[in-house]
This record gives C-alpha cells, sequence and structure tokens, in this order.
C-alpha cells in the first residue's frame, strides 16, 4: 500500500485525537492557575472526551461537503476560519463549577485545578504508551520473516 499515512488508520487517528482533547485540557487548566488571582475570574474545563462522538464527526466530517466549502485535503494544507485547531479541532470550553470562590469574585481553587493537571497528564501519558505500543505491534506485523 504505497503512500499509506499512519493517521488513515482509526485507532492511530483517535489516539492522535484523544492526545490532541489531553493537550488543549492541560492548557486551559494552565490558563486557570495563571488567573488564580485575577478578581472574577470563573474557572473553565473541556467537556468529557468522547470517543462516540468523535466517531459521529469524523463520519460526518467525510461525507460530501456542500458546494463552495473549502476541503483540507492534505496534512499541510491550511483551515478555514472557525474549522477548528488541528488535533483539538471541536473542543469547546465549558465553565466549571468550583467548590470556592474567594472575595473578589475568583473561583480558582488551586488543589482542584493540580488534581485535574495530574490526571490530564496521566491520561496524556496512556494514551502515548497505547500509541506506541500500537506502533511496535504494527512494525512487528509488518516486518519480514526471520529478519
Amino acid at each position: 500500500m504505497p503512500g499509506m499515512d499512519i493517521a488513515d488508520i482509526p485507532i492511530f487517528a483517535m489516539l492522535r485525537s484523544r492526545m490532541g482533547y489531553l493537550a488543549q485540557r492541560q492548557r486551559v487548566i494552565a490558563e486557570n492557575v495563571a488567573n488564580a488571582d485575577t478578581p472574577g475570574f470563573a474557572p473553565h474545563d473541556l467537556k468529557a472526551f468522547s470517543f462516540q462522538a468523535r466517531v459521529q464527526a469524523a463520519a460526518s466530517a467525510s461525507a460530501v461537503a456542500p458546494a463552495g466549502t473549502m476541503a483540507v485535503t492534505q496534512r499541510g494544507h491550511m483551515q478555514a476560519p472557525g474549522t477548528g485547531q488541528g488535533l483539538a479541532a471541536g473542543v469547546k470550553s465549558v465553565k466549571t463549577n468550583d467548590s470556592e470562590v474567594t472575595l473578589s469574585g475568583n473561583g480558582v481553587v488551586l488543589e482542584e485545578e493540580m488534581m485535574k493537571m495530574t490526571q490530564a497528564r496521566m491520561d496524556y501519558d496512556a494514551a502515548v504508551s497505547f500509541y506506541q505500543k500500537s506502533l511496535d505491534m504494527l512494525k512487528l506485523a509488518t516486518r519480514r520473516p526471520g529478519a
């Protein structure tokens, strides 16, 4: 299969999407921590990652686009404004209901943000590990017998 890209394999595409989501979540949590002293700041988080939603989004994206719509047909193509941000496309930030609000109206609880960051980092490490193990299995499967 000359010209086949690893991103064409569904498991790798899903893992890349998951890693993109987790990287975006770490960025949002870091913004919360950076604004821990900003009066009136409400912390944000991302909606939970759903493989089912990603499968449905991928299926609808593969459908024929309406006439006049820009299409990204190669990895190096630029995306039209509002079509997403690469791996984290479709990720939306939501306000969170934290347990404490300071007198200045700031709702960031550093302990909760650190727990979220730790969980996001562990999930990211697990996704990277699974991605690497899947690559190793693919290499093993494509190796010549006796090599």
